[in-house]
């Protein structure tokens, strides 16, 4: 994966309905990211020229307003397993949250904003 500022744009797959946006940096195998209520920290890894696996710990700053329902946004932290192909300027991305007893199946675009030192 590129270092560099993402827009990140998640929809959930499974025949479930939710999306959701927010901008996330990965840089030099960290994570870091998040949205009007969440925020984003995790790793990666770089598996080949094309190819990455992350994990990504989501928790809630804010809580919700009126009939906001963020994706993954419960008052306890969500731990999500990713992975994606890559290219300099996007990335796609699948990934798996457990969020309770549940497991949802979400895939994300992302497309980079910015270079990252």
């Amino acid at each position: 994966m590129k270092n560099g500022l993402y827009s990140i744009h998640v929809s959930l797959l499974d025949g479930r309905t939710g999306k959701g946006s927010g901008v996330i940096v990965f840089r030099d195998g960290k994570i870091v990211g998040g949205d009007a209520y969440l925020y984003y920290t995790g790793s990666y890894v770089v598996k080949d020229e094309h190819t990455f696996k992350g994990e990504v710990l989501v928790q809630r700053h804010t809580s919700p307003r009126g009939d906001d329902n963020p994706l993954f946004g419960g008052p306890a932290p969500v731990g999500i397993g990713v992975s994606g192909t890559y290219t300099d300027t996007r990335a796609e991305m699948t990934g798996t949250a457990l969020v309770g007893k549940a497991s949802l199946i979400f895939g994300a675009t992302l497309h980079k904003l910015a270079e990252v030192d």
